[in-house]
């Protein structure tokens, strides 16, 4: 049974995510102390040591929170039939989840070397390479292979090379998901099979 506090709690936690990855995103991960989080959340570097004990804490945990719909996609997809309509419902729940953590992903890009170091980073190519390996069929010929992979990631590089293109951001992210789309489909054509 959740106490009174529980809500409380989660909710913290999730505004020193939210200030935390807002400050990473802006002024990098290395230039961010917790003191400046904690000073932008108007709390004590004690009560921040409540939660959290270093900023590579705070950043596992927002990669935890958003590494698990992805593994449910990947234990969704891989329970269905290897048929087209299963890998282009997989984008379709991959985009959901791309563009519900944009600023995560932002930042990512931003700081690649910086996650390349921290243990998220061997969790999120873990990732990637699972749903890769849903996506293509090895006995399909390096084409067809290659645009399946591309088709994930034309999805994260669409993320960043929409912000600067005007639009509406649901008709940009409708056109980088049509894109990946037909990468999967042309991949499943029967001339990308046997060409």
């Amino acid at each position: 049974m959740a106490t009174p506090h529980q809500p409380r709690r989660n909710d913290t936690r999730r505004r020193i995510q939210d200030v935390a990855l807002e400050l990473f995103a802006q002024q990098g991960y290395e230039k961010t102390s917790l003191r400046e989080i904690a000073e932008h959340l108007d709390v004590t570097k004690a009560a921040l040591y409540y939660h959290f004990k270093t900023k590579e804490d705070i950043l596992v945990s927002i990669a935890d929170d958003l590494a698990a719909p992805v593994a449910e996609l990947i234990t969704w997809a891989g329970g269905q039939p290897r048929t087209l309509e299963t890998k282009q419902e997989m984008l379709r729940r991959y985009s959901d989840i791309l563009w519900g953590a944009s600023r995560f992903f932002r930042f990512i890009q931003e700081n690649q070397a910086t996650v390349r170091d921290l243990s998220i980073g061997e969790s999120l190519k873990n990732n990637l390479h699972g749903l890769n390996s849903l996506l293509r069929d090895e006995d399909s010929s390096m084409t067809a292979q290659v645009r399946c992979i591309t088709a994930l990631f034309a999805m994260h590089a669409g993320m960043f090379a929409m912000q600067n293109i005007e639009g509406d951001p649901e008709e940009k992210r409708a056109a980088v998901l049509e894109v990946a789309l037909d990468l999967v489909a042309q991949a499943e054509a029967p001339s990308a099979v046997t060409g």
